[in-house]
């Protein structure tokens, strides 16, 4: 008897996950900006892997670093090689759910605000993050969108001093993403 409880509960709860509704895209977009006395800095990365499951509200990002791309090619280097180390950090992660996922309605079009918390980790550090975002559903399409800042000294990314006044200590996060095809 306490087989098949077990079994059932295995049962409804694979059920459960195999009708889950997970989106995701490929080319989702993220950008940064730092804004600086001397020069503002920013770069943007389309190559970003995202997932949404609607039921639960999960959403999880995975972005490579060596992907972001800035106007001077002299900043890029900079970026990978003396700050963001991405050969040896290769990409940034964000595993976090939508805290209030019900008050999106995914069958009716409309912009619904919404917070979002999780772990960020970049740079091989991983904080806690909130941000508030919105969600649109606009002909049975999903995308998301939120801004937020992260401090470079909390992940450890260190700014030389010869250069120091030219980067923000804080810098700006768009994120903004299609999904498009549903898993």
């Amino acid at each position: 008897m306490k087989k098949i409880f077990i079994v059932s509960i295995v049962c409804i709860a694979a059920s459960l996950q195999a009708n889950a509704q997970r989106y995701f895209t490929k080319n989702g977009f993220i950008s940064f900006y730092s804004k600086a006395p001397l020069e503002n800095i920013e770069a943007e990365n389309n190559q970003v892997m995202s997932v949404l499951n609607t039921q639960t509200g999960d959403l999880q990002f995975s972005v490579l670093i060596k992907s972001f791309h800035f106007e001077k090619a002299l900043m890029e280097e900079h970026f990978n090689e003396n700050y963001m180390e991405s050969n040896k950090f290769p990409k940034a992660t964000f595993k976090g759910v939508i805290a209030d996922i019900s008050k999106v309605s995914f069958d009716k079009d409309g912009q619904y605000p919404v917070s979002v918390s999780g772990d960020l980790t970049m740079h091989g550090v991983t904080k806690k993050v909130n941000a508030n975002g919105t969600v649109q559903v606009k002909s049975g399409k999903i995308s998301a969108e939120s801004t937020f800042f992260v401090k470079l000294a909390d992940y450890q990314v260190s700014i030389p001093k010869l250069v120091k006044d030219n980067i923000a200590e804080s810098v700006e996060i768009k994120v903004a993403c299609q999904y498009d095809q549903k898993m």
